[in-house]
């Protein structure tokens, strides 16, 4: 049974738009297709005929490396189309059919709810919505419309991270008593690549978030409440006003009545010449052992001639030589993407419930925490960093 598959953005995350990389998502895709052969049409939104001409270049190169032959069809067919082009893409697509959301945080609510109208299942990149009312709203529409309505918390797929909720999970850690993250960016990510948006999120909501999900999908906890402090200097004389750095105190509580805090430390100000595009580092600490996972340094680092110290993810999207000469495509990344479309065929040949994927999927109800304390912690940097109950916890 073919699968149509409409894509809404265009842009690093989906294609690799200003890199010489592919993306996730896109790759992801061709991955999926090269397992199954399962792809009907390819449909992709963007904002302008430039990036839609950008997705066929990528499309093209990936075919060539697969070894297929994959043309999609992408909108704005012209400029004059361009701020209905989502809508128009939608128009098109068939039964069974599902859509992977890749704009800007703050267009997340519109666009999927024009989705949801439509009868199709659904993948948002994270956050769910940048406010809890938002992200509601949707969780009660894909129930309502008995689709299937997922985040692409990805990090939920990292294999140590898998480990990291196990050990939870066995009692080796005892209580819980604190949890630390640090968590940043090079300059480059809001200055060039997120330009047009980046005073619309924040670094908290916009890759925080990651972890504060990554706390409830190892414990299964609830948030109590938020505090946050931040600080705005390089990125606003630079004119881009939103924060270079939040420091997010989160409480948690556990089925067995057990507090912990987990605090985050992120920045969207790290210098271009750090060894990795994110750095990344979670420590966990209980009664009765702790845990660390440097999830930057993944124990291969490369310098050469032309290029400074990198280190490279191997685990999150990465391609291979396939024994066959072609390419393809693993990695966490890649996993949380074609999970969500071997989903939606299951559900097209009635070989799995919403119910039960409901409850092992970042579901857009499971989502909704997270919002919760993105929205919590922008109240609590608006009030002198005062704590604030989260909303339904």
């Amino acid at each position: 049974m073919k699968l149509d598959i409409l894509i809404i953005g265009a842009g690093m995350y989906v294609c690799g738009k200003g890199t010489d990389g592919f993306g996730t998502v896109l790759p992801a895709i061709f991955q999926w297709n090269k397992e199954t052969n399962n792809l009907g049409n390819l449909y992709c939104a963007s904002t302008t005929t430039d990036s839609a001409k950008n997705f066929s270049k990528k499309c093209l190169e990936l075919s060539q490396a697969f070894e297929t032959n994959l043309v999609p069809h992408c909108f704005p067919e012209n400029d004059d189309q361009k701020s209905k082009s989502y809508k128009d893409a939608i128009s098109h697509m068939k039964n069974p059919s599902c859509v992977i959301i890749a704009v800007p945080d703050h267009l997340h609510y519109e666009i999927a709810k024009e989705c949801i109208k439509a009868d199709l299942h659904l993948m948002v990149v994270k956050p769910l919505t940048p406010t809890y009312a938002e992200g509601e709203e949707l969780a009660n529409a894909v129930n309502k419309a008995n689709l299937h309505g997922v985040v692409e918390f990805h990090k939920r797929w990292d294999r140590s991270n898998l480990i990291l909720k196990e050990k939870y999970a066995s009692g080796q850690l005892g209580d819980l008593l604190y949890s630390l993250v640090e968590y940043s960016q090079r300059k480059s990510v809001p200055q060039k690549h997120f330009k047009s948006w980046a005073d619309e999120t924040s670094i908290l909501q916009y890759l925080g978030v990651h972890y504060v999900d990554m706390m409830r999908f190892i414990t299964e906890a609830y948030p109590q409440r938020v505090s946050a402090t931040g600080q705005k200097n390089y990125l606003l004389k630079n004119g881009i006003n939103t924060y270079d750095s939040i420091q997010c105190h989160v409480e948690w509580k556990t089925a067995d009545g057990n507090t912990f805090i987990q605090t985050l430390l992120t920045n969207w100000i790290d210098p271009e010449g750090t060894s990795a595009v994110s750095d990344q580092k979670i420590k966990i600490v209980g009664t009765k052992g702790r845990i660390e996972a440097d999830q930057k340094d993944r124990g291969l680092m490369m310098v050469s001639d032309e290029s400074m110290t990198e280190h490279i993810n191997p685990y999150f999207s990465m391609s291979y030589s396939a024994q066959d000469s072609s390419r393809e495509w693993f990695g966490y990344g890649i996993d949380s993407v074609t999970t969500f479309l071997r989903d939606i065929s299951a559900i097209a040949k009635k070989e799995v419930t919403l119910q039960r994927l409901k409850k092992i999927r970042p579901s857009f109800e499971e989502a909704l925490i997270s919002t919760a304390v993105i929205e919590a912690a922008h109240l609590s940097l608006k009030n002198n960093s005062e704590w604030v109950n989260v909303q339904n916890s």
